[in-house]
């Protein structure tokens, strides 16, 4: 299983970014899959959750409104749309595969003026 993230940045407060996680070496279709994060110094939360089809997601109460998770089964890849950025969504993003312990390395988002 491999799993690589990518687009996270530097964004001003308000900006936006566009998370993907590119998925290998499973049948991807078959699982949910989960965004974390993991801001300094504290633990690792859920971000967002889809699943298998895409048919349901779920999101921290934090990001709701915001943040859209998505999927793409015929590429292999999910996405977290982040809009309305604040300073308190910096940390490192990382994807994993629901009920496994198959985990991105993750990419940093820094939110900051």
């Amino acid at each position: 299983v491999h799993l690589v993230e990518s687009g996270g940045g530097l964004v001003q407060p308000g900006g936006s970014l566009r998370l993907s996680c590119a998925a290998s070496g499973f049948t991807f279709s078959s699982y949910g899959m989960t965004w974390y994060r993991q801001p300094p110094g504290k633990e690792r939360e859920l971000v967002a959750r889809i699943g298998s089809l895409g048919d349901w997601t779920t999101y921290a109460n934090s990001v709701k409104g915001r943040f859209t998770i998505s999927r793409d089964n015929a590429r292999n890849m999910v996405y977290l749309q982040m809009n309305s950025l604040k300073a308190e969504d910096t940390a490192k993003y990382s994807c994993n595969v629901f009920q496994t312990n198959y985990w991105g390395q993750g990419t940093q988002v820094t939110v900051s003026s």
